[in-house]
């Protein structure tokens, strides 16, 4: 039973890491649930509670990450408020419709935020594709975190 853990467990953090690029897949909650299943498998001998919490709070970060970097790239393009909050809006209306809803949502509620503040499509535009580049920065903060969870495991294990 133990190595059918270890093995659903890497499998899972193996689908985590591809989550992390890919929208619409859960990167960080993949790979905490594997890391998770891994500290079961070895009957928490090893990584325990404190670990786990340490590593929940990692992949709540995650989720913050998402929300607050299409926000962030809004505004440091110089969009409005209006922008900024149409685009975490759009991040976090988008997860209720799949791969499209999280791919077009915080440029399309950027965008919406924008044009109804300043009816100007272009500055609207301009804050559309600033919501793009912190969707891309939140990727990469993910990235970050889900190697940073590996290792806080790896230590917890090894150590």
């Amino acid at each position: 039973m133990a190595i059918l853990g270890w093995v659903l467990g890497a499998l899972l953090v193996a689908a985590g890491l591809v989550g992390v690029v890919v929208p619409g897949l859960p990167g960080a909650p993949l790979v905490f649930v594997g890391l998770l299943l891994a500290a079961w498998a070895d009957g928490f001998a090893h990584v325990g509670a404190g670990t786990i919490l340490v590593l929940a709070g990692m992949t709540a970060l995650s989720f913050v990450a998402d929300i607050l970097a299409a926000g962030w790239g809004v505004k440091r393009a110089g969009a409005g408020r209006a922008a900024v909050v149409g685009a975490m809006l759009g991040m976090v209306g988008g997860l209720f419709f799949g791969l499209p809803g999280i791919v077009i949502g915080p440029f399309a509620g950027a965008v919406a935020g924008e044009f109804i503040a300043h009816r100007d499509l272009a500055r609207a535009g301009r804050a559309g594709a600033a919501a793009w580049v912190g969707f891309l920065l939140a990727i990469g903060i993910k990235a970050g975190l889900v190697f940073a969870m590996i290792g806080v495991f790896a230590a917890a294990f090894i150590g």
